[in-house]
């Protein structure tokens, strides 16, 4: 995880976007960004 800023919110696993605030208008549900990583590594 990268910190920036502007009040960007980004998750990357392996170089890939996981979660991206900007692009959904919104923050993460609590144990959204674990759930979307443990996805994103069962592929």
């Amino acid at each position: 995880m990268n910190p920036s800023g502007g009040g960007r919110f980004e998750v990357t696993l392996d170089g890939m976007p996981v979660f991206e605030k900007s692009k959904l208008g919104r923050h993460a549900q609590p144990g959204e960004v674990l759930r979307l990583i443990d996805a994103a590594r069962s592929k």
